[in-house]
């Protein structure tokens, strides 16, 4: 028989977790690269080699190791440093990465939701303090679900990422909670599961295809299960 436990938070991964993430990126990519299209049209930016993009990237990183736990600024960096490749100064390529990553985030929030997500999130919200924890840069509270939360965290705000057991750490500092008090759920593993039990919380994964984890305290194939695998680990 399982032991119940005294829980106060739930947290969420959000991108694949709580909505499919692809729709919003290439809306949002798209939104970025007709920006920098119609501002640079003889540059061809979009059509920029595939082994070009990347290799500017590992530069970037290598120089700037930082913003691997910084994605936003990441983004915006990398335009930055491509515009310069393709002959733009300095100051017109910060001013253009700038207006394209708000291109980018202008769709970035155009979440498809999956179907339970609202009502596990009402549900669950009645009795447990519920926070968002993503190491992407979707800000919960600007999509359709954003009243549902208590806390929203993201990796950026602290230059820490899943799966680094501090990050969770942080996030329970703020919601004034131990550990052994939350349950996290996510869909991936090694960021969500490792990261979360690391810390000394409880996880749950949000694995569709029905995989199993040998440390995860539960495993739910669609989130209309959650309820359930969250009351039978509290009793």
């Amino acid at each position: 028989m399982l032991k119940s436990m005294t829980i106060r938070l739930i947290t969420f991964d959000l991108d694949d977790t709580l909505w499919d993430v692809r729709p919003a990126l290439e809306a949002a990519e798209g939104a970025q690269w007709s920006y920098l299209n119609a501002r640079y049209p003889s540059l061809s930016l979009a059509a920029t080699p595939v082994a070009q993009i990347s290799e500017l990237r590992r530069a970037l990183l290598k120089e700037k190791p930082e913003l691997m736990h910084h994605i936003s600024l990441f983004r915006q960096s990398f335009i930055e440093r491509l515009l310069q490749h393709h002959g733009i100064s300095d100051d017109e390529a910060a001013s253009a990465a700038s207006e394209a990553f708000a291109a980018f985030l202008s769709r970035r929030h155009d979440v498809l939701l999956y179907a339970d997500t609202q009502s596990v999130l009402t549900t669950l919200g009645r009795q447990f303090t519920l926070g968002a924890l993503t190491n992407g840069n979707a800000d919960v509270r600007k999509t359709p679900i954003g009243s549902c939360f208590d806390y929203a965290w993201r990796a950026e705000e602290f230059g820490v990422s899943k799966p680094d057991p501090a990050l969770f750490h942080k996030a329970f500092e703020q919601a004034g909670v131990s550990a052994d008090q939350v349950i996290h759920i996510g869909d991936c593993h090694e960021n969500d599961v490792s990261g979360a039990v690391a810390a000394g919380a409880k996880a749950i994964w949000f694995s569709p295809e029905g995989s199993v984890s040998e440390i995860a305290s539960g495993v739910v194939q669609q989130l209309s299960d959650l309820p359930g695998a969250i009351k039978r680990l509290t009793g």
